[in-house]
């Protein structure tokens, strides 16, 4: 048995079991799975595992952050029977339809790019290196052997990312991956920029290259041209019989698919990776300093939440067309604001388990990974983590400032430094920037973390606490002065719900609070607590009620049920009742409610929920009126 085998169980059974896993894959911290079902994994269970970081949803995906040993996790949950975003488990899902338009970008960007992070780290830091033997070696040093050989070993891999980008996006998209192969080696093939010559065409279509003469680096038109290559290669597979699919198959996609790419599809995309580059050109160019105080502060809740790999790509494609990038340097030294603010927590904290965790996530810190100090002290914290990104949005503005140009992709942290040599002149003047930014990032978290109260995150007591023991104890304490839970009760019975499925976006996107929704069995509403009716719409579809602890709780009986205009609905209770739990407050009729059309799906929401430290609904996938349904954590 591995040393994560234990672990890698748990969080597969905690996440549904193996049915309800599409595929997983891993980043630098974290699990990603894409789940059928969401509501089936016990979240509230895996964030208080011994070692998980926390759990995250967003861009479409379950995130279970790991630390700095996902690589072994990871190892040992495929080794539970769980396949990765591969061809035969993506039959169905690989242009998920689930989540909004943004959601299904980033999940995009977040499979195409992934799986070669790793390697697109290693040799930018190679290519960093050699930039630095060029600032600071002799005259010579170019023609020497280890310049050479380290050159074309960081280079080789950028030189030829379309073909990397070919077996990302054909397991993506569901492309044989020879074809794609074949099909990208077409666009890079030597020499073509030398054979296409202005004027060139294939069946009277111009046929045209980018303005570098070739593909090299190219990202946005590898990606275009594997997606169109799919659509051909699936028409192609119902018309050609069995006998013939394996060379008729590969065969007629090549020959369709290469001479549109090369005179439509590749053009298409020349012009939208060089649309993207220049807005985002024109965005830093209208004001560095305020564009670098923005990505600073923004950049740790975007990759908190994994929304990072929504720009990630962008950087990458800007670097491919314009040879530098300017819009990703304010971010590159964020994660040092972290170091500086975990510093402080360390010199003053007095709880052992934050030493613990503090020691492991400083060092990481040091290489440009953050989760664990986010997750695991800052962010619970609160204070520091603001302070984190106060300090990384001035020196954001810092960099911006001086208009600080990064010429390779590669490794965050201390590794950044050697991305900010110019490989042509061999400039440092950009890394003695980075440095200078570096210590603004700690000074300033570190002092204003040392200055302010470090709050304890960790209670032993409580922590050894069962959950029933604890509802026990919150049910017992809810009318105290000094209150620090609440509990809701089930308004209705039925199947829980998640607000992630609901499909009214207002509820799903927790615009109006958070909480929980139920698929009624039955047609009666009854009072979840002791408290005041505030809102009755005069449907009877909907009720607010403030509780006497003061949350305030919005049951909303069906989607769109408000155009029933009251057919269906009777009231029991008036506004401004005082009402006891388990009193009845609606009868509405199930039967008419599904017999008009409309989703009789009820959302459960707190709709002050910012005023509470969490909304915790419950992990049970039924519930009986009476029954716990939401813990608001004060």
């Amino acid at each position: 048995m591995g040393k994560y085998t234990e672990l890698a169980k748990d969080i597969v059974e905690k996440v549904g079991g193996t049915e309800n896993i599409k595929d997983v894959r891993h980043c630098i911290t974290r699990l990603r799975f894409r789940l059928n079902n969401v509501s089936k994994a016990d979240t509230d269970y895996l964030k208080q595992r011994e070692g998980i970081v926390t759990v995250v949803e967003a861009g479409g995906q379950y995130q279970v952050v790991i630390g700095n040993h996902v690589p072994e996790v990871y190892e040992e949950v495929l080794a539970q029977g769980i396949s990765t975003d591969n061809e035969s488990n993506n039959s169905s899902s690989g242009s998920s339809s689930n989540g909004n338009f943004f959601d299904k970008f980033v999940d995009l960007m977040s499979s195409l790019f992934q799986p070669f992070l790793g390697v697109l780290t290693a040799t930018g830091i190679i290519k960093g290196l050699v930039a630095l033997l060029g600032a600071i070696g002799s005259e010579g040093i170019k023609d020497s052997g280890i310049y050479i050989l380290l050159n074309a070993s960081g280079d080789g891999f950028f030189q030829y990312l379309p073909i990397v980008l070919a077996l990302t996006a054909a397991t993506k998209f569901k492309l044989n991956k020879f074809t794609a192969i074949a099909i990208i080696g077409s666009l890079i093939y030597p020499n073509i920029g030398e054979q296409i010559l202005e004027g060139t065409k294939f069946l009277g279509i111009p046929v045209t290259l980018p303005g570098a003469g070739s593909y090299y680096q190219a990202v946005v038109p590898a990606i275009l041209a594997i997606w169109f290559a799919s659509k051909i290669e699936r028409l192609i597979n119902k018309l050609i019989p069995d006998v013939l699919k394996m060379f008729a198959v590969p065969l007629i996609t090549i020959l369709i698919s290469v001479p549109i790419i090369f005179t439509i599809v590749g053009p298409t995309a020349n012009l939208l990776s060089n649309l993207l580059s220049s807005i985002f050109t024109y965005m830093y160019d209208l004001s560095p300093v305020l564009y670098g105080l923005i990505a600073g502060v923004m950049w740790q809740v975007l990759v908190m939440v994994g929304l990072h790999w929504a720009i990630i790509p962008m950087a990458i494609n800007q670097l491919a067309v314009q040879g530098f990038f300017t819009f990703f340097t304010p971010i590159l030294l964020v994660s040092f604001a972290q170091t500086g603010a975990l510093s402080a927590i360390l010199l003053k904290t007095d709880e052992p388990k934050v030493r613990q965790l503090g020691v492991p996530a400083l060092i990481s810190s040091l290489v440009g990974i953050t989760e664990p100090a986010i997750y695991g002290i800052t962010l619970p914290m609160k204070t520091p983590f603001i302070i984190s990104c106060i300090a990384g949005a001035i020196q954001g503005a810092y960099l911006g400032f001086f208009n600080i140009f990064g010429y390779t992709m590669g490794g965050l942290g201390v590794f950044v430094y050697p991305r900010l040599i110019n490989p042509e002149t061999g400039d440092l003047s950009g890394v003695y920037h980075a440095l200078i930014a570096t210590v603004i990032a700690i000074v300033i978290s570190f002092t204003l973390t040392y200055i302010t109260k470090v709050p304890k995150i960790f209670d032993e007591q409580n922590s050894n606490t069962t959950d029933q023991q604890k509802q026990e104890s919150d049910v017992e304490d809810s009318t105290n002065s000094n209150l620090k839970q609440e509990i809701i009760a089930s308004p209705l019975t039925g199947k829980i719900v998640r607000l992630d499925d609901v499909s009214d976006e207002v509820f799903a996107s927790r615009s109006m609070g958070d909480g929980i929704a139920i698929l009624p069995t039955g047609g009666k509403v009854f009072a979840p607590t002791n408290g005041t009716v505030e809102t009755l719409f005069k449907t009877g579809h909907a009720i607010g009620i403030k509780s006497d602890n003061g949350a305030e709780i919005l049951i909303h009986i069906g989607v769109d049920t408000v155009q029933l205009d009251g057919e269906g609905f009777e009231t029991h209770v008036s506004k401004n009742d005082r009402v006891e739990a388990g009193q009845l407050l609606i009868d509405f009729d199930l039967e008419l409610v599904k017999e008009k059309g409309y989703d009789s799906i009820t959302p459960i929401i707190i709709t002050n929920s910012p005023n509470y430290t969490d909304i915790l609904p419950t992990n049970s996938e039924q519930v009986k009126n009476g029954d716990y349904l939401i813990d608001i954590i004060i």
